[in-house]
């Protein structure tokens, strides 16, 4: 043998073959990608026009095509937000207005078309990103799926309206929500472009926790969005919620458009302020005052969102495909009643009949005062939806979590807020204290029902208990405890009823 060839062989042999960065091709052209562990990804791939100047409160517009390959190794901005609260589901990178990109995760080695599950973030419509770590969706992909994590419009960038942007709109053109427009237009985008990451368009599950569970709900109400997907989960995404009108004022509930010229003035622009002007303004300066999530984020502007959550359910006008829902064990525990903001006071209108009713139920005020927020917008609410879709001949599956960490500082009682989310991406690694064997084994149950359902419409096909489906085993669901998941009826369903009843007399 050669020197030449001696050296060849030796430098193959100290040099492991390394994966060669994927390639994909999409309609606006190649991607180059990142393999690792035989999954690739495809990050901050755009799905949109970046929404700055002109495009600012505009609905989103399709992305131009690129020449040559673009690379796709690295996530994009998340979207413009006051500053990390230390919240995991937020994310590295800088906030610009420059964000509607996506990410996509897929294993490597396929075959056929795989189901496709499309994470929507959370985090009151006002912060959060699909970039984090948390939600990097390796884990899941090892389990036969297509990942998409999006990022979409937040605060008054992604909902907000104003009399000077109305005075200048064209004719039917949609307004108000562009946040909820930015998710639909991630959807188009999967259904156009998956295909070439091994996903099948006709398979789809939307996923999102929070206010990405709510968006969820939002999009099963959407026409737009009709046919885009194919089964959803909804993880703690509150369900009773009253939405402000674009330009209609309610009582004791002011419109998108006056909430905007009150915005406005505080920014120092009078009453006879322009669109360009509006749009003039420094991203930044539109945080504060911080948009509230009930106020200001939740629209119902007639066409893209045309009607309530729990007003379309109950009509039979959600999207007609297979459901996951539920809420965890002690959501917002530090929360009272009697506490200021958008979830506390929430029992300001409850009779002293109903008030005393619940504490008895609640076994006294401390129990009260701990669970009743938690249950008045989370538990609750997942319930009747539930209720509400397996009436319409869905199917319908209800889960509570309970998985609680040994390693867990807060007093909660239960499963706070949020908590399900590393167990649900298997990302146990993220969670940033030590997590022992239960976690490991709720991680692996959750990932792979969740998983499972947007194979199949149908958690069940695992080797973990069995689910009920809603509809067939009315009032049971799937509770996540530290020592498994169990079928059960739904817990502490009395003082729920009372909730319910509480709810048809203010909200008939």
């Amino acid at each position: 043998m050669s020197l030449k060839s001696l050296l060849l062989a030796a430098l193959m042999i100290a040099t492991p073959a390394m994966a060669q960065d994927p390639e994909t091709q999409v309609a606006q052209g190649r991607l180059i990608g990142r393999s690792a562990d035989g999954i690739d990804s495809f990050k901050g791939v755009p799905f949109a026009m970046p929404p700055v100047g002109p495009l600012r409160w505009r609905p989103p517009v399709a992305p131009i095509n690129w020449e040559g390959a673009r690379d796709a190794g690295s996530v994009g901005a998340i979207c413009i937000q006051a500053p990390a609260n230390g919240d995991p589901g937020v994310g590295p990178g800088t906030p610009s207005e420059d964000c509607l990109t996506l990410n996509v995760w897929t294993p490597r080695e396929r075959a056929g078309a795989l189901p496709v599950m499309v994470w929507i973030h959370g985090g009151g419509y006002n912060n959060g990103s699909g970039t984090p770590p948390l939600y990097d969706g390796t884990n899941l992909a090892r389990r036969g799926v297509v990942v998409v994590s999006i990022n979409y419009r937040l605060g008054r960038l992604g909902f907000f309206d104003h009399p000077a942007l109305a005075f200048e709109r064209a004719p039917g053109e949609l307004a108000g929500n562009y946040g909820v427009m930015d998710q639909i237009a991630a959807l188009q985008w999967v259904r156009e472009n998956i295909a070439a990451f091994g996903g099948d368009p006709g398979q789809v599950t939307i996923f999102g926790e929070s206010a990405g569970g709510a968006a969820v709900t939002q999009l099963m109400v959407a026409p737009s969005a009709r046919g885009l997907f194919h089964g959803a989960v909804v993880q703690s995404g509150l369900g009773r919620q009253r939405s402000a009108l674009l330009a209609d004022d309610r009582p004791g509930r002011p419109s998108a458009q006056t909430l905007g010229d009150i915005f406005a003035r505080s920014a120092g622009l009078g009453a006879a302020t322009t669109a360009d002007a509006l749009r003039a303004l420094p991203a930044e300066r539109l945080l504060t005052p911080m948009p509230s999530f009930y106020s200001d984020n939740l629209l119902v502007d007639g066409t893209v969102v045309p009607e309530d959550v729990i007003e379309a359910f109950a009509a039979g006008h959600q999207a007609p495909v297979p459901l996951m829902i539920g809420a965890n064990s002690a959501e917002f525990w530090w929360i009272r009643p009697t506490d200021a903001g958008a979830y506390g006071r929430t029992d300001d209108v409850m009779t002293d009949a109903e008030y005393d009713a619940l504490v008895a139920a609640y076994e006294g005020q401390a129990g009260y005062d701990a669970h009743v927020v938690s249950d008045l917008i989370f538990n609750e609410p997942a319930r009747r939806l539930a209720r509400l879709h397996a009436a319409a001949g869905q199917a319908t599956y209800l889960y509570r979590f309970d998985v609680v960490p040994e390693s867990n500082p807060e007093p909660s009682g239960g499963a706070t807020h949020a908590s399900e989310r590393p167990y649900v991406f298997d990302n146990l690694h993220t969670v940033g204290r030590p997590m022992g064997e239960r976690d490991a084994l709720a991680a692996t149950a959750m990932a792979d029902y969740w998983t499972t359902f947007a194979r199949a419409g149908d958690p069940n096909r695992v080797e973990h208990p069995a689910w009920p489906e809603f509809g067939a085993a009315p009032d049971q669901l799937l509770e996540f405890t530290n020592d498994g998941p169990v079928a059960k009826p739904i817990p502490n369903a009395a003082r729920l009823d009372l909730i319910e009843a509480f709810y048809d007399r203010i909200r008939p």
